[in-house]
C-alpha cells in the first residue's frame, strides 16, 4: 500500500508570490525613505525676484527646491548650468530634484523678468 502524496504546489507558489510581495514592500519603503531624506529647501519667486537670492547646499548630495510663484503673471526657474527648467503660473507650487553637485555656484533666473537679478545656489 502507497502512501498518498499531498500536493505542494500550490503553497510553494503563494509562498513565492508572498516572497515577491515582502521584498517589493521593502524596495517601496526603501525607496520613500530615500526621497524623505532628500534636503529641502524653499524659493519663492514675486515678478522676478527670488526669497532668498542665495541657497546654500551640501556638495555631494540630491536635494529637492521647493518653488512657490507668490506673483501676479507666470515665472520660470531656469539654470543652464543646472539643465532645470520649471514654468509656474501665478499662486502655483512646484519642485526640483537636483542631483548632487560638485563644489561651486550655479546661478539660475526667471526668463520672464531677465531684468531682475539671478540668484544663486552654493554647492559646499
Amino acid at each position: 500500500m502507497t502512501t498518498p502524496r499531498r500536493c505542494t504546489a500550490g503553497r510553494t507558489r503563494r509562498g513565492s508570490a508572498l516572497a515577491a510581495a515582502a521584498a517589493f514592500f521593502v524596495l517601496l519603503t526603501t525607496f520613500s525613505h530615500a526621497a524623505d531624506d532628500l534636503p529641502v529647501f524653499k524659493l519663492s519667486a514675486r515678478d522676478g525676484k527670488f526669497e532668498p537670492l542665495t541657497i546654500e547646499v551640501p556638495a555631494g548630495k540630491r536635494f529637492k527646491i521647493e518653488i512657490s510663484n507668490d506673483g501676479k503673471g507666470p515665472m520660470e526657474f531656469e539654470s543652464k548650468d543646472l539643465k532645470q527648467e520649471k514654468v509656474l503660473a501665478a499662486g502655483a507650487k512646484s519642485s526640483v530634484v537636483i542631483n548632487a553637485l560638485k563644489p561651486g555656484t550655479y546661478t539660475f533666473f526667471d526668463e520672464y523678468h531677465m531684468d531682475a537679478p539671478k540668484g544663486r545656489i552654493v554647492a559646499k
